[in-house]
């Protein structure tokens, strides 16, 4: 055994770095779950602030907002995965379909840069667009005849969801597409071949052979997106919430950061985030234990 860790001593070198720092910064921390079992006192520190149990649990799960925060969460998740997971799976098949090389790289340029603008710039660029006052979108309905006058998008708490989802999606789109186009790419070429001499057009090239060729990957994607079903982004809440549309855009990460982080209500904001980490356990094993039993594949 040492005498294999030492022939693989320069990829180990590669790997400790990584290991060292998912260490420090990730299970390390995890010391402070304890207080979510206390009432934290910034000044008396961890060991000796008073024990209270599940206290704060109880709590949130007894708190009045608890239904509507819980509610818009799983909301904006299950529109995500419906809308946002295939997305980039349909964008990758539809760049491989492209025969040209330069206006492919062009398009996935293009489709890339939307992931490394922040979002407070994107969320600005989408409230700028949605205005009713001088947005784009306000001007091309009333045009078109559409709308009789210009809707206040972000002021109406009915469009919140949709707009949230769709703007993900479209930040998202090209970053998330690189894990599809990446396994795309190592599909045997000989199997097209062998379609295209049995008359097969490109619709059942990609049904028959790309499709069940990127499965695992696709079932994978799948199960991360299913245990992260209450991480909801916050950022672009944040960005995007107003007091018009609170009533939809009320998150439990919003609700935490309001309630728990701003009153320096350290132990409930820890506790919710307790919550929130078991659930997600907790939907992740159920996730690839139905994959497994429906597909065969499952990430263990």
């Amino acid at each position: 055994m040492q005498k294999k860790w030492r022939s693989q001593l320069d990829i180990q070198s590669m790997v400790w770095p990584g290991l060292i720092f998912l260490f420090v910064f990730s299970y390390i921390p995890m010391y402070g779950i304890v207080i979510a079992f206390q009432d934290y006192d910034l000044f008396a520190g961890v060991l000796d602030s008073p024990w209270v149990g599940l206290k704060h649990f109880q709590e949130f799960f007894n708190d009045p907002n608890f239904g509507q925060v819980i509610q818009n969460t799983l909301a904006i998740n299950v529109l995500g995965l419906l809308i946002g997971f295939p997305a980039p799976i349909l964008f990758a098949l539809l760049l491989n379909e492209i025969a040209s090389m330069r206006f492919k790289r062009f398009i996935q340029t293009v489709s890339y840069l939307p992931h490394f603008v922040s979002w407070v710039v994107f969320g600005g660029l989408i409230i700028n667009v949605l205005s009713p006052a001088n947005g784009i979108i306000n001007a091309i309905l009333v045009q078109t005849g559409v709308l009789a006058e210009p809707v206040n998008f972000m002021g109406n708490a009915d469009y919140f969801w949709y707009i949230l989802v769709l703007g993900e999606m479209l930040k998202g789109l090209g970053w998330g597409a690189i894990i599809y186009i990446a396994a795309i790419a190592g599909v045997d070429p000989e199997m097209y071949e062998a379609a295209t001499i049995d008359g097969a057009n490109r619709f059942q090239k990609i049904w028959h052979i790309t499709l069940p060729s990127i499965m695992g990957t696709i079932v994978i994607m799948l199960i991360f997106a299913i245990s992260a079903l209450l991480n909801t982004g916050f950022e672009q809440i944040l960005v995007l919430q107003n007091p018009l549309n609170l009533e939809t855009s009320e998150t439990i990460d919003t609700y935490v950061y309001k309630l728990g982080l701003r009153n320096m209500r350290y132990s409930y904001s820890t506790a919710v985030g307790l919550t929130k980490s078991v659930i997600a356990l907790f939907l992740l094993l159920s996730a690839n234990y139905v994959s497994k039993k429906i597909s065969g594949k499952g990430l263990f």
